[in-house]
């Protein structure tokens, strides 16, 4: 199967089902085809996007009631399919970007697409369905923002997964606390592997970057307002995981530094 069809399924289809299928074999990439910036992805219809004002999810506190809990599961739910999408976006509008950089957005595709099923599990097994409550565009609504494979790996990458290095350690604590053990080691497996996705994104930030230039200057002028330092962290900053990632210490240092933005510590 080629990475552009794999792509296309995972952005444009309307079945739930297709969106999350991961094809079993090797991804071929010999027809990556022209551009193409999709300007919002296929959802069944209890999965449309709603404005932003139209969607309450309680902050991680609201885990040790089980209402609120399955509220947050499905947000988190909505955050990981909009990562699948948007990485798979990405592979139909960067299609000259270097091989290797492509497989390795297919590989977190995957695994944007196994978070999801994860938290669609537990969602479940607290009886309800994805697609009972309102979901955001968050991640969609960046996407004008995102015109070199330079501008993705700042928003997403060094973003949106690298606050998520925080927040799901936020919300995998308060899993526990409410005696969630399940919900809690799937926010432990996707911490996890959002080390190794914020790894990626800071390898290829070196690769795209012009090696002349200061990392922290680059990644703000390759970052579009309103996101930035203050949405790559959370309340509770998580050096190790930077570390971990293999951030450059001098980058660590400014986003501890930097003001967390926190929109109530809720998931998009």
């Amino acid at each position: 199967m080629e990475l552009r069809e794999y792509a296309e399924t995972v952005v444009e289809s309307e079945d739930l089902a297709r969106k999350l299928w991961r094809p079993p074999g090797k991804l071929t990439d010999d027809a990556p085809g022209v551009a193409r910036r999709i300007p919002a992805p296929g959802r069944p219809p209890e999965l449309a996007i709603a404005p932003a004002r139209a969607v309450k999810v309680p902050p991680a506190a609201g885990m040790r009631d089980p209402a609120q809990r399955a509220r947050i599961l499905h947000a988190l739910a909505n955050h990981e399919l909009q990562a699948a999408e948007v990485f798979a976006w990405a592979l139909l509008a960067f299609p000259d970007a270097p091989a290797k950089f492509r497989r390795g957005l297919a590989a977190i595709t995957a695994d944007e697409q196994l978070h999801c099923e994860l938290y669609i599990q537990r969602l479940e097994e607290h009886g309800h369905r994805f697609g009972d409550f309102p979901v955001t565009g968050h991640f969609w609504n960046k996407l004008g923002s995102i015109q070199t494979p330079l501008h993705l790996v700042c928003t997403m990458g060094l973003t949106f997964e690298n606050a998520n290095l925080d927040f799901a350690q936020e919300y995998e604590r308060a899993a526990r606390d409410a005696n969630d053990e399940d919900t809690a080691e799937v926010l432990e497996t996707v911490h996890s592997d959002e080390v190794r996705h914020v790894r990626f994104a800071w390898h290829w930030f070196g690769r795209l970057k012009d090696e002349r230039s200061d990392d922290w200057s680059t990644y703000l002028e390759n970052v579009a307002w309103p996101l930035g330092p203050g949405r790559a962290r959370g309340r509770e900053f998580d050096r190790d995981s930077r570390v971990a990632a293999g951030l450059d210490d001098a980058f660590i240092r400014e986003l501890e530094n930097a003001q967390p933005h926190r929109p109530n510590g809720r998931p998009r």
